[in-house]
């Protein structure tokens, strides 16, 4: 039987791609380290780990006894944790991963009344693109996180949040790159219905998105190409707000979810779009890990409250 120390050695030594590192992280010396590593690899007959002069690369028996050494290690963490729960209660500790922006328009009710019902509980927000809260949430790194659909990781599954509108976010005055079409959408004297602007028309536009990792940026373009079209990329931002700002002041056109629609006098002009579409949020969290007592209570929460705490289409 391999004892599950070796087991974090191995995992660690993979992360990091040193010894060293590896050996600082786990707080031990490093000879000790390479000595049971190598102890190891001689008792399975295998080697873990190639040394190069370029680095430290696992080999294919590595990369499939880290894999599975990861799986036993989330399990055993999961199973002390578990059972501190049924002898101690609740835990102390939340940690909810979150768009920045997104999190500031979801999370205020929600945590409002959660500290009521439990004010000892610390909640820890961790805030970081969407791909990367993804990992986050499968390693365990985070409780759940909130989340735009689809999500990519296999091992995530979730729980509804909310569905809302996507609107198409246009600067208020005139600018010099518009077609006679969407001068026509901002024009004041026209009141635009529901449903009413076809986003194919606005394909020649300059376009601000968010940077690479965020979800919203993937279903953005995918709006696109269902329109026919790849849009001409203007501006890139790690926030919707910057986006926005960036349209306001006439540099381009942009998608926003209704939520963060503004309504004071220097913000974008807002159109519905034809093809209706929307973004659904979602809390998701890790197939295979127990999802702890403080998580199971927060989304028990939202479930007696959704209707007062959000807006669903």
């Amino acid at each position: 039987m391999i004892d599950i120390r070796l087991l974090k050695y191995v995992v660690a030594v993979n992360e990091t791609k040193n010894f060293s590192r590896a050996a600082e992280l786990l707080c031990i010396a490093q000879p000790s380290l390479s000595q049971q590593i190598a102890k190891l690899e001689r008792e399975l007959g295998v080697r873990l780990f190639l040394r190069t002069h370029t680095g430290i690369r696992p080999t294919p028996e590595g990369m499939t006894f880290i894999e599975k050494a990861t799986r036993i290690i989330r399990l055993d963490e999961d199973l002390e944790r578990e059972m501190k729960e049924h002898s101690q209660g609740i835990g102390q500790e939340l940690s909810i991963g979150t768009t920045a922006i997104t999190g500031g328009h979801v999370l205020p009710p929600l945590l409002q009344v959660f500290n009521k019902r439990f004010p000892r509980v610390r909640i820890r927000l961790v805030e970081a693109s969407s791909e990367q809260l993804e990992d986050f949430t499968n390693n365990g790194e985070v409780d759940f996180s909130i989340l735009s659909l689809p999500l990519k990781h296999p091992q995530l599954t979730y729980v509804p949040l909310l569905t809302e509108p996507l609107l198409l976010a246009l600067p208020q005055k005139e600018q010099e790159w518009m077609s006679s079409t969407v001068l026509g959408w901002i024009s004041p004297n026209i009141e635009l219905a529901p449903n009413n602007v076809d986003l194919a028309q606005a394909s020649h536009m300059p376009f601000v998105l968010l940077k690479e990792g965020f979800g919203f940026r993937e279903t953005v373009l995918q709006m696109c190409a269902e329109n026919g079209f790849q849009p001409h990329i203007a501006y890139e931002t790690s926030s919707i707000e910057t986006a926005q700002a960036l349209v306001a002041h006439g540099l381009g056109i942009t998608v926003i979810p209704k939520m963060v629609a503004h309504q004071d006098k220097g913000s974008p002009k807002y159109a519905t779009i034809q093809s209706a579409p929307t973004r659904t949020l979602v809390f998701a969290y890790a197939k295979e890990r127990y999802l702890c007592l403080t998580a199971q209570k927060f989304l028990e929460i939202f479930n007696d409250n959704a209707a007062g705490l959000t807006t669903t289409t």
